[in-house]
């Protein structure tokens, strides 16, 4: 058993371990991955030959630059980093030191890989392919900035205000309708109660004239001389 102590931590690790450890093939554990990756991501998508190439050229895109970044981390700079403890143990360094750029690599393509799964990377150039293939049929040029700020927003800001001009206008113009229409509605039910009130004063005037009729005719059958003398 082998015990160091780095700043207020300390290591126990058997010699054996040491002496017998191996290093990792990091590359070619990464290569399965990645194949694994492609995998998964082609059975939720089916994709042609050309689609998935794009898939492989990003995992080998990703692989070149975790080589790089474990290449940074070399042995080197970690024995340079924790020198007092090398020159103690130089074999402890570097079985520490692999295990450390093992997990690392590992820890690296595993988010790698969850991101390419999470985010369907496999579809998302499935749409890219299918935009490629919209754009190569459109002959109008994509538009471009003009490098003058007015101009640019004027472009972009133009049409919108235009098309939002013409649809105030329909709504305008369909309130103006529904507004005359619900104005003519006013107009009839005044009209409505217009006439309503003459036949009522019309139908008062006659019963006014009915019981002055009928007074004048008590009157002329019933004269006041007539109940004096009772």
């Amino acid at each position: 058993m082998i015990s160091f102590k780095i700043g207020d931590s300390s290591v126990n690790m058997d010699e054996d371990v040491v002496e017998h450890r191996q290093p990792t093939d990091n590359t070619a554990n990464q290569g399965s991955v990645n194949d694994d990756v492609s995998a998964n991501t082609t059975d939720k998508c089916t994709s042609s030959a050309p689609q998935a190439k794009r898939l492989t050229l990003f995992n080998k895109v990703m692989e070149k630059s975790l080589q790089r970044l474990v290449a940074d981390a070399s042995f080197h700079r970690f024995a340079h980093s924790f020198h007092p403890f090398y020159k103690q143990n130089p074999n402890m360094t570097k079985a520490i030191h692999q295990e450390f750029v093992a997990s690392l690599q590992k820890n690296i393509q595993d988010d790698i890989n969850r991101v390419v799964e999470e985010g369907e990377l496999q579809c998302k150039l499935d749409e890219l392919d299918r935009l490629c293939v919209l754009a190569k049929d459109k002959t109008q040029a994509a538009w471009r900035p003009s490098g003058v700020p007015e101009q640019d927003v004027g472009s972009f800001l133009t049409p919108y205000y235009t098309k939002q001009d013409r649809y105030m206008r329909r709504e305008l113009e369909k309130l103006r309708k529904e507004n005359a229409a619900l104005a003519e509605r006013v107009r009839e039910g005044r009209s409505a109660i217009a006439n309503t009130e003459q036949r009522i004063t019309a139908a008062v005037d006659g019963w006014k004239a009915s019981v002055e009729d009928l007074g004048a005719c008590i009157s002329t059958l019933c004269p006041d001389e007539t109940f004096e003398g009772l």
